[in-house]
């Protein structure tokens, strides 16, 4: 069991030491958070069914940030079935995902070191399916009549311009280069054969759209040579976001879109689709990487599906002949990468005092299984702070949305007349979600003495359509408006000390960070994650799937390159006037480290406090134990030299220059 009783009497108030905020001792450090990675979403993901077994994949901080494929077999027993060095994990679009399948106890994977295709079947070495070239592949599914692998290919073999992603066929029987299927877009995913293998479904995209904004549904016959025929157009657009594309047992294809202003489950059993159950809810995720997953079908008559609402995800039953939705009652609200067999759905799913785990849950019985949790230790939930909805205003008449979560130690108590200082953190993307699954790295803080928003700004998906699309021309503004609304809301209910506010976020939330301790003059102090300082950059310096990403966001580039340089922080630092702490792997494809370098160069130059702890062999994301631990331990060491309280533990300090 993760946590303990904490049943609060009169003997533990009397025991409460009075401390101040900040210099809280607790057991919550920066090795606990380490073991799980600061994102657990990503340290368990993909279960995949086999039969009777079962497998997923399992990030290892404490292994360098391997990924390793886990089986959970008929019997019981869970097993490591990837051996070092291999790690399962693909770089297309650099985000990745959909790194493995398997088929009849036989691992198809991608490589993270070489980038190669690799079988893996049992007591056998990994055998490599693809040569050593520039290519990577991802999203893959097994075409057992034909003995191929269908995939997303991306190849940089081309010097000098962008990689060339295509839908490709890999031989399973011998090596040989691998035949193009699809070709002409600038992006693919979600290569699905229908049960009988005779036709096959995809999803493509072209600059400058991201696959939220706008995406094409695709069907075509394949030929007896395994080629494909004509191409027909299923479903969306420039102004509609298709996701998840998948065959029912019988045959008939479903996916996900926004047309309605909401991510909903369509069916098209003839030339036009239907909605099944339409409602104020987005039942899929911006695709960030590849192989999500919210429905499945258990059976052809029941389709598992999970959806989302205000932050809060709800796990519920489909029946698939009339689209009538029943919720599931289940003690999670964070639930992703869901599949389902007879009888049962396995997900990963976490909840407020529940860490990410693998879960399964039989629908029989209503009964559910934590078959791996994030997290082994136990810890008393006189430790955990609680999240608390807050929906306020915010600029321009709209309203914000954010979890509020105060300190909370069942040893300390503050002096009465002192507020919380407030860390306000904001996600990354930027069109991604804060998750309320108990995270320790919210834990982190509040168990100190910390108060923490965690803002979901205008863009962020999960409110619906209008809302992820209320951050087009206005990233560095709109977001920033509602962090600093949101910490300004706190102060004017007396929960926070107003003298105290600071900032925190990496990658799409490291720029809105700097944008705002550059641009307003309401935060103490703040630290960067792998941030961007300079929009002209990213828009000519970052990768492909990010290529055009801004064009929507901030304006078409050049043609807007003064917006960009307006709104980015490196060229206004002579209006940013308070500490800065910036952390940055060397490694990184997405944010380059030039621009974390450029920052604290000028920042230096005009005196100002500054920190910077660069990570070689880390791209974007720390991975590593030993990274996320010195990261969070250097960020609590700075804060209290900035705002001048004590630490209950001494931790490994960082030099701050200029303070």
């Amino acid at each position: 069991m993760w946590l303990g009783s904490s049943d609060v009497c009169v003997t533990q108030q009397m025991a409460q030491r009075s401390t101040p905020y900040g210099s809280w001792k607790s057991p919550v450090s920066a090795e606990m958070v380490a073991a799980g990675g600061v994102d657990l979403r990503h340290g368990l993901a993909r279960p995949a069914f086999d039969g009777p077994d079962l497998y997923w994949i399992e990030g290892r901080p404490a292994e360098g940030g391997r990924n390793v494929i886990v089986r959970r077999s008929f019997d019981r027993r869970t097993t490591d079935v990837l051996p070092v060095p291999f790690d399962a994990r693909t770089r297309v679009h650099e985000y990745g995902g959909g790194d493995f399948t398997v088929c009849r106890g036989i691992l198809y994977f991608a490589n993270r070191d070489d980038q190669r295709l690799y079988r893996l079947g049992p007591g056998q070495p990994p055998h490599p399916l693809t040569a050593a070239t520039s290519a990577r592949y991802a999203d893959m599914i097994i075409d057992e009549e034909r003995q191929r692998l269908l995939c997303v290919r991306e190849d940089h073999s081309a010097a000098g311009s962008e990689p060339t992603n295509t839908i490709v066929s890999v031989d399973l029987r011998v090596r040989t280069e691998p035949n193009v299927l699809c070709a002409g877009h600038d992006f693919y995913a979600a290569p699905r054969l229908s049960p009988a293998g005779r036709r096959m479904a995809w999803l493509t995209w072209d600059h400058p759209h991201m696959p939220w904004d706008g995406s094409d549904l695709w069907v075509a016959d394949v030929l007896a040579d395994g080629s494909l025929g004509p191409a027909s157009h299923v479903a969306g657009g420039p102004d509609e976001s298709i996701v998840q594309p998948e065959w029912s047992p019988s045959g008939v294809l479903h996916f996900v879109s926004d047309r309605s202003g909401y991510w909903n489950l369509y069916r098209q059993p003839g030339d036009v689709a239907e909605p099944m159950c339409a409602m104020a809810a987005d039942f899929a995720v911006p695709q960030w990487s590849f192989d999500a997953s919210t429905y499945a079908f258990e059976s052809a008559d029941r389709i598992v599906c999970c959806y989302t609402t205000g932050g809060r995800w709800q796990l519920a039953s489909i029946d698939a002949r009339s689209g009538t939705l029943d919720p599931i009652v289940a003690p999670y609200t964070d639930i992703s990468y869901l599949r389902a067999s007879a009888g049962c759905a396995v997900f990963c799913a976490g909840s407020p005092t529940v860490p990410y785990s693998v879960v399964r849950y039989d629908l029989a019985a209503g009964t559910s299984t934590v078959l791996r949790c994030s997290k082994t230790v136990t810890l008393d939930s006189g430790y955990i702070s609680q999240p608390e909805p807050l929906t306020y205003p915010t600029s321009g008449g709209a309203e914000a949305h954010a979890f509020f979560y105060p300190p909370t130690n069942r040893d300390h108590l503050a002096p009465p007349s002192e507020r919380p200082p407030l860390l306000v953190m904001s996600h990354g993307g930027p069109t991604s979600v804060a998750s309320i699954a108990l995270e320790l790295k919210v834990q982190f803080w509040t168990s100190r003495g910390f108060a923490v928003l965690d803002v979901n700004y205008r863009g962020s998906s999960g409110y619906g359509r209008a809302y992820r699309r209320a951050l087009d021309g206005c990233w560095g503004v709109a977001d920033v408006d509602d962090c600093i609304y949101g910490g300004r809301y706190l102060v004017a209910g007396d929960r926070v000390d107003g003298r105290r506010l600071l900032i925190r976020g990496g990658s799409a939330a490291g720029f809105t960070t700097l944008c705002a301790l550059t641009f307003h003059d309401v935060f103490r102090a703040g630290a960067s994650y792998y941030g961007i300082s300079d929009l002209e950059a990213l828009a000519t310096e970052t990768h492909k799937f990010e290529a055009r990403y801004l064009d929507r966001l901030v304006g078409p580039y050049p043609q807007c390159r003064d917006v960009y340089r307006e709104r980015s922080p490196l060229y206004a630092t002579d209006r940013l006037s308070c500490p800065v702490i910036v952390f940055q792997g060397l490694d990184d494809k997405v944010v380059l480290p030039n621009q974390a370098e450029r920052l604290v160069a000028a920042l230096r130059a005009k005196g100002l406090p500054v920190a910077y702890v660069p990570f070689a062999g880390e791209q974007h994301g720390f991975r590593r134990a030993e990274t996320v631990r010195r990261a969070l331990e250097a960020e609590l060491y700075f804060y209290s030299r900035v705002l001048g309280f004590e630490l209950a533990d001494p931790v490994e300090g960082v030099e701050i220059e200029n303070l």
